[in-house]
């Protein structure tokens, strides 16, 4: 049998096995999304949504680092990683601190390997905070992003 062929009808099979969990009421959608922190993500301050996270005490930290550029020509797509040399993290946030709504992301982790990259939303130049919680303590680091409008300066 073709491969493609074998590899769409397993998907096929597996897809109508979730539909048909999903309609007989086992498993349920809701269930499967991560939680969200709703109090978090609608403060308009960063020590607002640091406390509604619980890290309102964070340290700077020299074992985590936020790479990001100096210079984003484009607010829309800024690319942030964040990395990290602590054992046992059990959540990263990070946080655009000009932005209306800071807090960009929360992630609860396990099993993680030290380095975490996504893209936020940054609306002016501003400091990205990455907050870290290891081992039952809150570190923290921050990198300055000129954000540019057009790619003209600003």
């Amino acid at each position: 049998m073709n491969a493609t062929r074998r590899l769409l009808l397993k998907s096929a099979a597996s897809a109508g096995l979730v539909a048909t969990a999903v309609a007989a009421g086992l498993l349920k959608p809701r269930a499967v999304l991560a939680d969200w922190n709703s109090a978090a993500f609608a403060a308009r301050k960063p020590a607002d949504a640091l406390a509604a996270i619980g890290a309102g005490d964070a340290g700077a930290s020299p074992e985590v680092r936020v790479k990001a550029p100096d210079i984003a020509e484009n607010g829309a797509v800024v690319p942030v990683e964040v990395l990290t040399t602590l054992a046992d993290v059990e959540s990263i946030a990070i946080l655009g601190e000009k932005n209306v709504y800071p807090l960009a992301a929360l992630f609860a982790l396990s099993d993680f390997d030290g380095s975490l990259s996504t893209r936020i939303k940054m609306g002016e130049t501003a400091s990205v905070r990455a907050v870290v919680k290891a081992g039952g303590k809150v570190y923290t680091a921050t990198k300055e992003v000129k954000v540019t409008a057009g790619g003209c300066g600003g």
